[in-house]
């Protein structure tokens, strides 16, 4: 893989975290290091998948790859975020 293809997984894998952050509700307790890495692994799994349903090579924009990756994206933020542990509130006594 040439150094440009890198860097553009790497921005897709930014923006794709990012939205899949973006359509869950509420306030998720998750970095943005690791929001980032979940979008590049989202990324590239949602290629996977629209590779197997064979919707990877369209003319125009590949929505439905584009639809799946933020799926992916959002679903491993929610794990994430929910496997991340916990402030715990004392009551100062």
């Amino acid at each position: 893989m040439e150094i440009d293809g890198i860097i553009s997984a790497l921005v897709v894998g930014a923006i794709i975290g990012a939205l899949g952050r973006a359509v869950l509700p509420g306030r998720q307790r998750l970095g943005l290091l690791m929001t980032f890495v979940v979008g590049v692994v989202a990324a590239l799994l949602g290629t996977a998948v629209a590779s197997v349903l064979g919707v990877a090579e369209t003319p125009g924009v590949d929505w439905i790859e584009l639809a799946s990756q933020i799926t992916l994206a959002a679903a491993g933020v929610s794990v994430m975020s929910g496997t991340k542990e916990r402030p715990k509130i004392t009551s100062g006594r």
